[in-house]
């Protein structure tokens, strides 16, 4: 069977395409020598359990590996100690039956089945324990998945409490070499989700636990690795080099949304486009095209964020501020918001500046659209924008006209918003224009803001339609600032994207200001500025 791209459940190396996972293996199996007890908090579909199977794997000649998941237990489970006892003997038992638990005898598999439907408390687990790994021929190592599950039961930090104990009594008492702990997220957010707001706690049982430092995301090597597999197989014709480097400049290396969007160039486009093959689908436009129908779409990934949002406005607020005031919010390991974002995979550190910033464009983008979704109902901009959208006076052979729709958009925010002041425009000028733009491209094209440049005074805007690509700087301007612009500045501004025409807006507060459109030739390059 043909090969493919995997975005649900397991990835396995026979029968998708996926990225060398060797060195992470490598990384992680010392922890495993070294006899590490660690967690793997990742965010949603970032390959945790594909990397867990695979690890099992490469561990089994040399230890008796016990992998588990915690996904689909009762609550009930956790409502008494013996429950989850009995539960997680269950657990060791279903998996010796399927998988080769080398170095434990087979006698085991009979006693758990039975210990499964006995009495016993946490002790008895902890004795059981001893004598697993006391008459395993390997080191044991223990490898549990989806512990969010478990998060909201005190019971699992009593389980936890008691690996503890062992763990640092293991000189004298057998226990696991190592125990592996994956999920969303890490032992102190578990403890965060037990407790009321105002009774927030950061210690753990837990606190035996190594750093896990092992990268996850996908590099572009790693991704053009994968396509010259790929490629191999397909003879599609791609520049692996560029078709890596755009996948890689969208998702910042997410697994999820790198195996979405190559599945929708290999799957997806040349169903959609008859007339495209394989060879159209893999080159830039194809990939724009991808990126459209990744965020058109609804997908357990996106579903997720929305809930995230949902369940935690203090993120939900910081992302907003981040997004449409350019904020510069400093990375603060203990700032509640913060560091929801960064276990949940929607903001970064920046290595630059010490401040943080949406994951990836994809991400941006979504949070953009979502942002934008909730107040168009509301928004006069959005509905003036719609209405001249009707008229069709946006898009010129088949491209998008930015001269017109700078146009259009400082008539429209002079009528409506003639008498703001300063500070009402500072804060709400980029969201203003990003409310009219989204129905003037909405469903055939997208736009990102570039991260680089998102402040409280400059945003550029890269707007991507058609194959087409427009960037327009978004400025504020005071005083005599307006009067201080080199023709320098705009040269390297129009350079930067290999663009003849580049676009700004500017949001000026010089009385004597003049409102409208013009057009600056600089040399061989053209600036189309609006001022409002």
């Amino acid at each position: 069977m043909r090969k493919y791209f995997n975005t649900t459940g397991l990835c396995y190396p026979k029968e998708h395409y996926m990225v060398d996972m060797k060195e992470r293996l490598e990384e992680i199996r010392t922890l495993v020598d070294r006899g590490e007890y660690f967690a793997v908090n990742r965010a949603r579909q970032y390959g945790k359990t594909t990397m867990l199977h695979l690890l099992a794997e490469k561990l089994m000649p040399d230890y008796a590996v016990f992998s588990i998941s915690f996904e689909g237990i009762e609550d009930e489970t956790y409502e008494s100690s013996e429950r989850f006892c009995r539960r997680f003997c269950r657990l060791l038992y279903r998996y010796m039956v399927y998988h080769t638990v080398s170095g434990v005898p087979e006698s085991l598999k009979d006693e758990l089945k039975q210990l499964g439907s006995r009495e016993m408390d946490m002790e008895d687990l902890a004795d059981l324990i001893s004598e697993i790994c006391a008459g395993s021929q390997k080191p044991a190592v223990l490898m549990i998945d989806e512990v969010d599950q478990a998060g909201n039961h005190k019971l699992f930090l009593t389980f936890l409490g008691m690996l503890r104990r062992k763990y640092l009594a293991r000189k004298a008492e057998p226990t696991f070499q190592s125990v592996i702990l994956a999920g969303v997220y890490d032992i102190k957010n578990l403890k965060l989700k037990i407790r009321p707001q105002e009774e927030h706690q950061y210690n753990s049982p837990w606190n035996i636990a190594a750093d896990f430092a092992v990268d996850m995301s996908f590099s572009k090597s790693d991704i053009a690795g994968m396509l010259m597999e790929y490629e191999s197989d397909q003879n599609t014709g791609m520049d692996r080099s560029e078709m890596a480097d755009l996948i890689w400049e969208y998702t910042s290396g997410y697994p999820f949304l790198v195996s979405r969007l190559c599945k929708i160039m290999d799957e997806d486009i040349p169903d959609a486009e008859k007339e495209l093959g394989l060879t159209s689908a893999w080159t830039r436009e194809g990939f724009l095209e991808a990126v459209k129908m990744l965020l058109l779409e609804s997908n357990t990934l996106f579903d997720d964020m929305v809930k995230k949002l949902a369940d935690f406005p203090e993120l939900k607020q910081a992302l907003y501020s981040i997004l449409f005031r350019g904020e510069r919010v400093p990375y603060n390991a203990y700032n509640h918001a913060i560091n929801l974002g960064v276990m949940f995979g929607f903001i970064e550190k920046m290595k630059e500046n010490g401040s943080i910033a949406i994951s990836n464009r994809i991400f941006e983008t979504q949070l953009y659209n979502m942002f934008i979704s909730e107040e168009l109902l509301e928004s006069t901009m959005y509905k003036a924008a719609s209405a001249d959208k009707d008229s069709n006076r946006f898009i010129r052979d088949g491209k998008l006209d930015m001269e017109q729709v700078l146009e259009r958009f400082v008539e429209s925010f002079t009528d409506i918003y003639y008498d703001a002041d300063e500070t009402f425009v500072e804060e709400n000028g980029r969201r203003f224009f990003l409310l009219y733009l989204k129905p003037i491209i909405n469903g055939v094209g997208n736009f990102y803001v570039e991260a680089r440049t998102r402040n409280m005074r400059r945003t550029d805007v890269v707007i991507d339609y058609r194959g087409q690509q427009i960037v327009c700087e978004l400025k504020i301007w005071h005083g005599q600032e307006y009067n201080t612009r080199g023709e320098e500045q705009l040269m390297d501004y129009l350079d930067s994207y290999h663009l003849t025409t580049g676009y700004m807006l500017s949001f000026n507060f010089n009385k004597k200001k003049k409102v409208g459109v013009q057009r600056i030739q600089l040399g061989e390059k053209l600036l189309i500025e609006a001022v409002v």
